[in-house]
């Protein structure tokens, strides 16, 4: 059993009549990570998010939660056996939490009452867990007041109480900081880091809004069209969108050496036997090709690259 990852599919499909929604997914959750899953309306989140919740059934692919693989297909004597184990996939997704959608709420009643009914439905007996839960999303004061005059913050706040009633090892979100304020979205931000850092939580979240996702994701996936074009982390994605002077020589190391001797230039990396990356004094791209040139060095093309986060996204989306 791997222990590694809390979530891979393996070419997960739904299809509606003739329409993919998700077409051959491959996802790589890891325990600890805060998953950025990314994509335009109508790309396939929320579907991909309801077949690991177990509220669509795949077309095809697998799925393997928490190391277990699709056990919940077996039947009679084989899977009694596994019940017992705590090895089906029906077993596993009760350690997931999920706010898919809109979160669904009884206007009329209090936090704790929407939270007390809940409870019901799940037979959860345990002491304090409501209270626990609605003073760390920091709706504990919220007293006698009505869900129906909360903000859009508070509800989502909740909507995340709710999802965490059953102190789940893995959230899945979907949308959780759409239409909310710069307020609410700080908000959720530093509630999500709080319950990974400190409850170890691992969370797959999807969002619109790039820049505040990047404050917080430690890896990403990209979907366009039901297809997951990309899978990478924090690290990776620093390094695709940081500026620097990409140069094609025919000799990188020769003119690294020019560099560093005429133009005290140390921060730069040879990727190829034909490219060389500067990373500082990019304001002075015209005197570094100068030097170059005046060194002997062939320069067959020299150009500033590199973007920010939110663009590099896009550009993913709709390529």
């Amino acid at each position: 059993m791997n222990t590694e990852y809390v979530l891979r599919t393996q070419n997960l499909t739904k299809t509606f009549e003739r329409y993919k929604a998700v077409n051959h997914v491959s996802m790589n959750v890891r325990k600890g990570d805060i998953y950025g899953f990314i994509g335009k309306n109508g790309a396939g989140k929320t579907t991909f998010m309801k077949m690991i919740s177990g509220l669509l059934t795949p077309t095809e692919g697998s799925i393997e939660l928490f190391g277990m693989v699709d056990e919940n297909r077996k039947t009679g004597k084989e899977k009694n056996l596994l019940e017992e184990k705590g090895k089906t996939l029906e077993v596993q997704r009760k350690r997931i939490g999920c706010l898919i959608e809109a979160p669904g709420f009884y206007p009329g009643m209090t936090a704790e009452e929407n939270m007390n009914v809940v409870c019901r439905i799940l037979g959860i007996t345990e002491k304090n867990i409501v209270s626990e839960m609605l003073n760390f999303v920091g709706l504990s004061e919220t007293g006698k007041k009505k869900v129906k005059n909360f903000s859009m913050g508070m509800k989502q706040r909740l909507g995340i109480a709710i999802s965490l009633i059953r102190n789940p090892d893995f959230l899945i979100l979907d949308e959780p900081i759409n239409g909310l304020d710069p307020t609410g979205i700080r908000e959720i931000r530093d509630l999500l880091t709080k319950l990974n850092q400190e409850r170890q939580i691992t969370i797959l979240i999807s969002s619109h809004i790039l820049g505040e996702l990047s404050k917080i994701a430690t890896r990403y996936g990209i979907i366009r069209d039901g297809v997951l074009i990309e899978e990478f982390d924090r690290k990776a994605l620093e390094e695709k969108c940081r500026r620097c002077q990409k140069i094609i020589v025919d000799d990188p190391f020769t003119a690294a050496r020019i560099l560093e001797e005429t133009l005290a230039i140390k921060s730069y990396d040879v990727p190829d036997t034909h490219m060389i990356r500067i990373f500082e004094r990019l304001d002075e791209s015209a005197d570094i090709n100068r030097a170059l040139i005046m060194g002997g060095i062939a320069l067959k093309e020299s150009r500033i690259e590199g973007q920010d986060l939110e663009s590099y996204f896009v550009d993913l989306m709709e390529v």
